[in-house]
């Protein structure tokens, strides 16, 4: 484990010091939850066009659950490890770009799991009728993601744990809410 530990170090200083002082405005708005709630006005509109007002509420009552179970899942792992943030990492000082940082502990990022959530639940409830969105769901799963390294808070093992649990948690209710969904119209 600790061979692990290490190689995550090495990953997370390579690509955490790929960036550039020019582009960190960028990476922390990518970064702030808040940014995209245009985004999530668009997940909505697309699920109002593709489900009815009923199967909305079993969905939007789905998707706050799945997000709380996702945030607050990291949140017991953070205080059940304590693997500190990098930023709070002494080896690492001198060594890494620290853009942001965080409370003491990173382990796993809710970030990448409340994103890649999102985007599972959305691709499995619409990907029959878009095409691209699972593409696009991903890619903005993964930028969000990439985020938290960049900026020095996640090291890349917290974002890929992050990511898995969030794409669990993500089928886990989406399915739950399809069978609801599908119990509701018979």
């Amino acid at each position: 484990m600790h061979e692990v530990i290490l190689k995550d170090k090495e990953l997370f200083l390579f690509l955490n010091t790929l960036g550039e002082t020019r582009y960190d405005p960028f990476w922390m708005m990518i970064s702030e939850k808040w940014i995209w709630i245009p985004l999530y006005l668009v997940f909505l509109i697309l699920l109002l066009r593709n489900f009815r007002w009923r199967a909305m509420i079993y969905i939007l009552i789905f998707i706050a659950l799945g997000v709380t179970v996702s945030d607050q899942l990291a949140n017991v792992f953070k205080l059940g490890i304590e693997r500190l943030r990098p930023c709070h990492d002494p080896a690492l000082d001198n060594l890494m770009r620290e853009v942001k940082c965080g409370g003491m502990y990173g382990y796993y990022s809710a970030h990448a799991s409340s994103t890649f959530f999102i985007a599972n639940f959305m691709t499995i409830l619409l990907r029959k009728k878009y095409g691209w969105f699972p593409f696009f769901l991903f890619l903005w799963a993964a930028m969000i993601s990439y985020s938290r390294i960049y900026l020095g808070v996640h090291f890349p093992l917290d974002v890929l744990t992050g990511a898995l649990f969030g794409y669990l948690i993500g089928g886990f209710f989406a399915t739950l809410s399809l069978k609801v969904i599908h119990k509701q119209t018979l």
